[in-house]
């Protein structure tokens, strides 16, 4: 799948800019962005059901503006949500989606190594929310595509079901399958992308691969989290850099992780009357790198 300089826009608003990008056979390609960052409209233009106002699209080697059904046939779109018929049982879901296909993979195969053969008599309506996105996936991959689109799969899953989930995708890229990815998991990120393409106000403002990424202006930090939330102005005036909120009661700090370093960042929170409860050194994640790229704070 190759995308060459694509825009698209809605009125005055430009939602994708310029976005190029290809992903081969037994790859996985990453999209990262926050909410309204262009994701899904990418995704939509790759898939046939949005045309771009300009550039240009090849999946598998047809434009799905002007060829969708012929693109369809070769991949496997995974929604968040599902879109299941909320009457019809899960293994006749999956053999009605089998006779679509010239040589599908077997429904009772599928429903065993996603862990639905509790379920496979149950009607969609009567699915717990993850148990739906297992069958999406399930749907998606049963026509033995050449490339997939898995929009959030493991949202809402539990542990056990999203490592299975991230071993189903592993073995997709064994077999060749181009696999493109959504996530709002960096860790899910990390362990199955070949590449990350941060997107921010429908534009690429980083990709490579995730050790790339992370080496980017790379700083190792201290990462800790408190009883009691920290005052970071005092903070920074006793110690000398910056300590950020990355949740309640959890702080990052960006300096080499000494023993003094340690020692001042203590001493000062001890003067604050403040716990520290837990304590890490690492050296920046993906986390890191989309928050410092695309910012910490929430969009309207």
């Amino acid at each position: 799948m190759r995308l060459d300089n694509v825009v698209k826009d809605y009125g005055d608003k430009r939602a994708v800019n310029g976005l190029s990008f290809h992903v081969h056979q037994g790859e996985l390609l990453c999209l990262l962005g926050a909410n309204g960052a262009g994701k899904t409209t990418t995704i939509e233009m790759c898939e046939g059901f949005i045309t771009p106002t300009s550039g240009e699209i090849s999946v598998l080697g047809f434009n799905p503006a002007t060829h969708p059904d012929a693109v369809r046939e070769r991949v496997g779109i995974m929604l968040q949500g599902g879109g299941g018929y909320n009457g019809i049982k899960v293994r006749e879901m999956l053999q009605l989606a089998a006779r679509y296909s010239a040589n599908p993979h077997d429904p009772d195969w599928l429903i065993d190594i996603l862990g639905l053969g509790g379920v496979a008599k149950n009607t969609y309506r009567r699915l717990s929310g993850g148990q739906q996105q297992r069958l999406a996936l399930a749907l998606a991959i049963i026509g033995r595509p050449n490339l997939v689109f898995l929009d959030e799969p493991t949202a809402g899953l539990d542990t056990q079901s999203r490592i299975a989930v991230w071993e189903l995708i592993r073995a997709l890229k064994r077999d060749g399958v181009a696999v493109v990815l959504t996530t709002h998991l960096m860790d899910e990120a990390e362990a199955l992308a070949d590449n990350v393409l941060i997107v921010d106000h429908g534009s690429q403002v980083a990709m490579g691969t995730p050790d790339e990424l992370t080496k980017i202006a790379s700083s190792a930090l201290i990462s800790i989290v408190c009883n009691h939330e920290v005052d970071e102005e005092a903070f920074h005036r006793a110690v000398g850099v910056e300590i950020s909120a990355i949740r309640p009661l959890h702080y990052r700090i960006t300096m080499e992780p000494t023993p003094e370093a340690i020692a001042t960042i203590t001493k000062e929170l001890a003067r604050q009357e403040v716990l520290i409860t837990q304590l890490e050194t690492s050296h920046r994640n993906l986390e890191d790198v989309f928050l410092d790229i695309t910012g910490r704070h929430l969009r309207s």
